[in-house]
């Protein structure tokens, strides 16, 4: 196995899909703090077509797992001049 100077890109240390799903669970990602489904899933849809993305799960640009920040609205894509998301703005009900 190839050594490298990132801990978050060894093995031992790559999250779990349980992981994620335990952190989704958490109070801080209560229905008001989080985009509706289907802008998460468009959220992920672009991520997977980065080349930035690594293991599924990791961006390289901020070290974010994906499948958690996606789902809030107060945040956005971190590359740099190419934001992918854009900004999540509520529509008028």
């Amino acid at each position: 196995m190839a050594t490298s100077s990132c801990k978050g890109c060894r093995e031992e240390y790559k999250v779990t899909e349980e992981q994620i799903q335990r952190i989704l669970a958490s109070s801080a990602f209560a229905p008001e703090r989080c985009v509706p489904d289907e802008i998460y899933e468009q959220r992920l849809e672009l991520c997977r077509s980065c080349p930035k993305l690594q293991d599924g799960t990791t961006c390289l640009v901020c070290g974010c797992i994906i499948p958690v920040v996606a789902k809030l609205k107060v945040r956005e894509c971190a590359l740099p001049g190419q934001s992918r998301w854009g900004a999540y703005h509520e529509e008028a009900v």
